[in-house]
Formats: C-alpha cells, sequence, structure tokens
C-alpha cells in the first residue's frame, strides 16, 4: 500500500455495439483487470489504468522483469504475435518514445516510463487479447497493438501484476482500438479493497452497451478537451466539508476548465498545496480529535481508532454533478489502529483517485464527451 501511495504522488508530476462486463480484482490499493493474450492464449493481470494508454505485458526473453506469479508471456509460442516493423505508422504516431531495434528485423520498440521512475521497455507488436466475462461472454480482440516488455522495472504492489492495461483517451488505448465496436462507452464499479480479505475478484469494468449507468440519483459532468488526449480531464468547481464550502474560483491557480484527472490507477486524491492545505484546515475543524503520525510516512492528517461517524461528508463540486464522497472514500486505514485522510498535495496537477471512486458506477462517454456517477454498492 504505502508503493501505491508513492505512485499516487509521482505520478502527477508525468502527467451494434457489442457489451462485456470484466471482472477486476484490487491489489493494494491498484485494480488489476483479467484478460489473456496470444495464441493459445496465456492468463494474466494487468492494473486498470485510465491514465494510460499502452497495454503492455512482461515478456520472454527477459533482460529485467519484476516478479508475477502468473507465466510470463512468451511470443515465440504464440501464432498470433506479430511485432510492427519501424516503417509500420503506429511505430510512428505514438504518444511515448519509440525507436528502431536493427538488431531484431528493424522492429518498432517503445520506451514507457512513469511519474515515479516505473518503466517498460519493449516490442510493440499486434496480438490477440480475450476477456473472461463476468456473463459468460467472451470478447476477441484480433490485431491489438500491444508492448511486449523485455526490461520492466518500478514501485509495483506485488507479484499479481504483470504489466498495465491501458484505458486512457489516446489512439494506443485498449478503449480507442475497440473504437465503434463499443460505442465509445465503458464504465468500472469499484469495490472497496479494504474489505477483500481474500483475492477474490469483485469489482467489474463494464464495455459497450453495458457501459451505460441507468436508473436515478446518476450525476453527470462534461469531460474537458485538453492535451494530452491520453488523460481524462474534468471541471471542478469547489469542494465541501459538510456544510462548509472551498471555492475553487477564490484560488486562481486550482480553477479553470479540465482542472483535474479522473484517474483508476492513482490511489489518493491530489490537489494543489494551496487547496489542499485549506481542505485539510476544514477536515480538522470538522473532527476536533488529535492528530497522530502516519506509521507508513505518506500521509499528512491522520486519527488514532477514528470511528465512521466522526468523519464528516466531503462533496466535490464537479460542473453539474455534485459527488458525496462516504467515509470510505476520504479515509484510508494505514494500520490496525490508524485512519488517515486518502487526500494529498502535489505541485504536479490534481487528480481524482481510485478509492474517492470506491462504491461509485462511473460511466464514461466519449463519444458525448461526459463522465457519469451512481452511488452503487460495487461489491454485489
Amino acid at each position: 500500500m504505502n508503493n501505491s501511495f508513492h505512485r499516487s504522488f509521482n505520478r502527477s508530476v508525468s502527467l451494434c455495439s457489442p457489451s462485456s462486463s470484466v471482472v477486476v480484482a484490487s491489489n493494494n490499493g491498484e485494480y488489476l483487470m483479467r484478460y489473456s493474450i496470444g495464441t493459445p492464449p496465456v492468463h494474466t493481470l494487468g492494473v486498470a489504468d485510465t491514465g494510460s494508454d499502452l497495454t503492455w505485458t512482461q515478456c520472454l526473453p527477459c533482460k529485467n522483469c519484476f516478479k508475477q506469479q502468473s507465466r510470463i508471456f512468451n511470443p515465440k509460442k504464440s501464432s498470433t504475435y506479430k511485432p510492427l516493423h519501424c516503417s509500420s505508422k503506429m511505430c510512428h504516431v505514438a504518444n511515448f518514445p519509440t525507436s528502431c531495434n536493427r538488431m531484431k528485423k528493424r522492429t518498432c520498440r517503445y520506451h514507457v516510463r512513469y511519474g515515479d521512475n516505473s518503466y517498460s521497455i519493449g516490442d510493440l507488436a499486434t496480438e490477440t487479447i480475450r476477456f473472461g466475462s463476468s456473463k459468460n461472454k467472451r470478447v476477441k480482440l484480433k490485431k491489438t497493438v500491444i508492448g511486449c516488455g523485455h526490461n520492466n522495472a518500478g514501485t509495483f504492489s506485488g507479484d499479481k501484476e504483470s504489466g498495465i492495461v491501458g484505458l486512457g483517451g489516446g489512439k494506443f488505448s485498449l478503449i480507442s482500438q475497440m473504437g465503434s465496436s463499443i460505442g465509445g462507452k465503458f464504465s468500472y464499479c469499484l469495490a472497496p479493497f479494504y474489505q477483500q480479505k481474500t483475492y477474490i475478484p469483485k469489482s467489474k469494468i463494464h464495455f459497450g452497451t453495458d457501459g451505460f449507468v441507468p436508473g436515478d440519483k446518476v450525476v453527470t459532468t462534461p469531460l474537458a478537451r485538453k492535451f494530452p488526449a491520453t488523460y481524462y480531464f474534468l471541471t471542478l468547481e469547489g469542494v465541501s466539508v459538510g456544510k462548509e464550502r472551498l471555492d475553487f474560483r477564490n484560488v486562481s491557480f486550482s480553477y479553470g476548465e479540465g482542472n483535474i484527472i479522473i484517474d483508476s490507477g492513482t490511489v489518493l486524491t491530489l490537489f494543489s498545496p494551496e487547496i489542499y492545505v485549506k481542505l485539510e484546515s476544514m477536515v480538522k475543524s470538522a473532527i476536533k480529535l488529535p492528530t497522530v503520525a502516519d506509521p507508513t510516512g505518506s500521509l499528512n492528517l491522520c486519527y488514532k481508532s477514528l470511528s465512521i461517524d466522526k468523519i464528516p461528508i466531503i462533496t466535490m463540486h464537479f460542473i453539474g454533478a455534485d459527488l458525496r464522497l462516504g467515509p470510505w472514500n476520504t479515509f484510508v486505514a494505514t494500520s490496525d489502529s490508524s485512519m488517515c485522510f486518502a487526500f494529498a498535495a502535489s505541485y504536479g496537477g490534481q487528480i481524482f483517485g481510485n478509492i474517492a471512486q470506491m462504491n461509485f458506477l462511473v460511466g464514461y462517454d466519449l463519444k458525448n464527451k461526459r463522465v457519469s456517477f451512481k452511488a452503487t454498492d460495487c461489491s454485489k
């Protein structure tokens, strides 16, 4: 979990439709998507990340790889694996560095690096990806551009994941490659990870018609058009603690269209220092209890034996959508006795992280450029 907190801080610096519902497992604050790659298929898990484009997995031969529980993918044993040539169009339109590997038949080589200096280096290729479904459907995506990582390292949370599943808005993301087949719609429902005592997948990602957020009590906010296209930008007008509101219009640096990124791959919610200092003061005033140091050394505002009824309701005021966050969205247990505020200051950009999104059905409608939220028990 501590690694996940540090990635949150560092990440902000880098800143007829078929339908399917894919099961997702939680892992120390990250959400892992189950899929298989290649022919015959090799089953694996990748971090479901709306803040990344390229889907990559560790591959043999491995010059440098982090430990993973599942079998490492061997492209030589897949009949559908095809490396991209240096002259291919996709090699030249990437929003990450690429080069020509003349030692390997002029294959297109990629190099992605994240804000915490985690990285993956390998070959771009097309391959078949398959999803298992909660409705026993099988989704098969042929000739999907993926990264086959031969040199990978960083602050990954454990040994369950093999890489990243890119769900961002750029050309290389899984969402973009699925294209019109899903009608520009997907959604997810993230179950609280601290309720999962064993490694049981409960969260889900929905693609296509299943990505629609139905029913009453749905709030919707527009997506802002900003660069880079990888990120999904929202506009946050303010935040309230109980009945006290902090209006961002009074804090010029933090106000403006597209002033916050919504990201499933970042654990904490990050604000500019000037916003965070004021928000922390408001939370302290509402709780009125002595604070303690965070055992992990990562978070700033912590309490010992904090009961749920002492935690104030925090409301995020997006354009057209007031999102009331429950105690599980705003505080996280960092030890058996300590609860810490799951918000932090960042100079690199503002991010609406996955703790704050837990137990909401979050729907993305990219065609109509909007994001919808509905309070939901995501463990069901």
